[in-house]
């Protein structure tokens, strides 16, 4: 009998897969993105140093919906913190999300806000 993977595991397994390429330096770090119901997180993430360097959330601005104003409010927040960091190159890091929606918005923020991936 054939078990069926929930999607939550396949997204998980599609991670995995991205991570063994994706690599976070302090020049260049990972913007690793994670995905609620009710809220999205991003990080920017050094891997040699295995550090988070700075992170944004929907809750910092006040919002209590996970939509796609939401995503790009997040996406112009985490992009002005590494501008003023310095920061203007990062990796982009889906965690297994499919590139749509919520998560395409909020890279298509932080693109428009001056991040360069």
């Amino acid at each position: 009998m054939i078990k069926k993977i929930s999607r939550n595991e396949a997204r998980s397994k599609r991670h995995l897969r991205i991570r063994k390429t994706i690599k976070g330096t302090v020049d260049r770090p990972r913007l690793s993105v994670y995905r609620s119901n009710l809220a999205i997180y991003v990080q920017l993430i050094d891997d040699v140093k295995q550090t988070t360097i700075m992170s944004a959330r929907t809750q910092e601005l006040g919002l209590k919906h996970s939509n796609i104003e939401s995503a790009k409010a997040v996406g112009k927040l985490i992009a002005e913190k590494a501008l003023a960091k310095g920061i203007t190159q990062i990796v982009f890091d889906r965690s297994g999300y499919l590139y749509h929606g919520r998560i395409k918005a909020l890279a298509d923020a932080a693109r428009e806000a001056g991040l360069q991936f």
